[in-house]
């Protein structure tokens, strides 16, 4: 089966609505989704910035607002900024690595839910133990296994690897033949030309 890798970040906006797309369109063109959490802020560091890019820049940011109204009333979901902006997402990365791939992706949509469906903050880890027992795995053990050094290096990797890939911002999916679609209005594409509709 084709893969296409999902390169997502708990802090990204665009990615809230791309994690709650993106399996059924891979299922609609038979392909296989990876599900990688990693983290913007060792990237954006690397290029000079000390924060995202949309409070950086305000009239980026206040364009990105009302675009993320837009495309949330499209796809029916709900939208609600956390406050602050960005979320501090380490936490739930940590956790997302520390689940098996089957679990990987009911509990980023989840937590994406909870964070822009809900306004909730997802750096408490209360927030997040209720999400991961809400999805009926034991709290206390995977908070455990997410605190590990193992899960820990695990994720440093995933950012290496985003790092190496040349990935710049989330959502990025990357076909197997390592061709990088950046953003939530590139998701089509990018399974187009993984399923070989080029």
């Amino acid at each position: 089966m084709i893969r296409v890798d999902f390169w997502y970040e708990f802090a990204s906006t665009y990615s809230y609505p791309a994690a709650m797309r993106i399996e059924a369109l891979a299922a609609a063109r038979g392909l296989e989704l990876r599900w990688r959490p990693f983290l913007l802020g060792p990237i954006f560091a690397s290029q000079g910035w000390r924060d995202s890019p949309f409070n950086l820049f305000p009239a980026k940011g206040g364009y990105m607002w009302r675009d993320m109204e837009r495309i949330c009333r499209k796809l029916q979901l709900p939208l609600k900024k956390p406050d602050p902006f960005p979320q501090n997402s380490l936490h739930a990365a940590r956790v997302a690595c520390a689940l098996d791939d089957a679990a990987r992706p009911a509990f980023t949509r989840a937590i994406f839910h909870a964070e822009y469906g809900e306004g909730r903050a997802i750096a408490d880890r209360a927030v997040i133990a209720q999400i991961l027992a809400n999805l009926g795995h034991h709290a206390s053990e995977v908070l455990e296994r997410a605190a590990s050094p193992e899960t820990k290096q695990k994720l440093r990797r995933e950012n290496d690897e985003a790092l190496r890939l040349g990935i710049f911002g989330a959502p990025t999916c990357v076909t197997e033949d390592s061709e990088i679609f950046w953003g939530n209005d590139r998701l089509e594409d990018a399974l187009d030309w993984a399923e070989g509709r080029r």
